[in-house]
């Protein structure tokens, strides 16, 4: 009998009823809401932000935050199965769900005052509102220290300058985190500020001609002499340590995530294997599209295992950095490959738009890059096994 699926050690036994219910609950809300217009959308260069409102609903937004502030509070490996079905549906609509959770609900609830926690949180959790998170600069990407924006007291009020790039719903953000350096003290710090939609001297445009996550929002932000009260200042953060904490946030759903782009890419891929007759029978009995087919079962399943040992690790408040680096790389990594092998199975045909693996490949290429460069997190594992810098 031929294996159906892609859970091949059975990885789904050792979930709990609840995160299983999270899982399905959020898989049928993509098989319904989202894969019947994902590809229209993509093709229009068009986010479906219809859907937001939706998943506010069901919770997915900062979902492993806690219900005191209107979230979820689930666990880690709850929340990393509902960024797998997201991007099973499309990279952009998990990149929404990472950037509203991870990126400006986390530095909130982590850095915020309980004022701001109890203003902004329960909003978002229910995407009444719509926030960004601005750390990368057009010069500034994998070096975010270098960063040129500045905000600079003066009496009552910070005076913000600056740009940010490749900003994730930067054109449709009600709020924006912006990281920026400070004079507040007897050293040049990095601190978060939120800076509302309207604000005299915050401007935000959106970026054309994208080969990728078309979609999703990509922006660039600009700030001119941005008067902010003092209050808007998140006042625990500091230091680049910081917005790095927010970005292993959202490197975390991304280890996740890739793996439903992946899991897509592979069930579509094996489904035309079965149906498409080629020297006279169907090419999945064909032993080089075989070798395809387990390689790409392969690198979904230890892609699956890292997923959900390190959501083990999260959980238990034992998860390191580095180890998030290994997942994010590998992952991202394997999905590329995954995606790449079954739009070459399909041939011609996986090019065109009736199929997944073409626009998930497309998208992927972005990952790849955004939260860290695979070359980065490279840099990062070495440093963590040698103990010497590269960068």
């Amino acid at each position: 009998m031929a294996y159906a699926g892609t859970d091949f050690f059975d990885l789904d036994a050792s979930l709990t009823p609840e995160q299983r219910q999270v899982r399905d609950t959020v898989r049928a809300f993509v098989d319904e809401r989202v894969l019947p217009i994902i590809e229209e959308a993509w093709l229009e260069g068009r986010f479906p932000g219809e859907l937001t409102p939706l998943l506010g609903e069901l919770g997915v937004f900062g979902a492993n935050l806690p219900e005191e502030y209107g979230c979820a509070g689930l666990d880690n490996i709850a929340y990393g199965l509902i960024m797998q079905e997201l991007e099973r549906g499309d990279s952009g609509l998990r990149s929404f769900a990472s950037v509203q959770g991870s990126l400006v609900m986390y530095p909130i609830y982590a850095f915020g005052s309980e004022e701001q926690r109890r203003t902004w949180l329960p909003a978002l959790a229910t995407a009444q509102k719509t926030g960004c998170f601005g750390l990368t600069e057009p010069d500034y990407g994998s070096n975010p220290g270098g960063m040129l924006t500045r905000a600079r007291k003066r009496g009552d009020r910070w005076i913000l300058n600056g740009s940010k790039m490749w900003i994730t719903n930067g054109s449709r953000a009600d709020v924006a985190v912006v990281w920026a350096k400070t004079d507040d003290g007897d050293e040049e710090s990095i601190r978060g500020f939120l800076v509302e939609r309207g604000t005299p001297g915050f401007s935000a445009r959106d970026q054309k001609g994208k080969h990728s996550l078309r979609a999703s929002d990509t922006s660039e932000l600009a700030f001119v002499d941005v008067e902010l009260p003092l209050d808007a200042m998140l006042p625990e953060s500091g230091a680049l340590k910081s917005p790095l904490m927010c970005l292993t946030q959202a490197r975390y759903g991304i280890a996740w995530g890739t793996i439903g782009a992946a899991m897509a890419c592979f069930e579509q891929a094996l489904d035309y294997s079965k149906t498409r007759v080629m020297f006279g029978g169907p090419i999945g009995g064909k032993q080089i599209q075989q070798e395809r087919l387990a390689e790409m079962l392969t690198e979904i399943t230890k892609a699956q295992l890292i997923a959900y040992q390190l959501g083990r690790l999260k959980d238990a408040g034992m998860m390191k950095p580095a180890q998030v680096s290994l997942a994010k790389r590998n992952n991202v990594d394997a999905a590329c490959n995954v995606a790449r092998m079954a739009r070459r199975m399909m041939g011609g045909n996986g090019i065109l738009a009736e199929y997944v693996p073409m626009r998930h490949m497309a998208n992927l290429e972005s990952v790849y890059t955004y939260e860290g460069t695979h070359d980065i997190h490279a840099l990062i594992l070495g440093q963590a096994l040698t103990g010497i810098s590269a960068f």
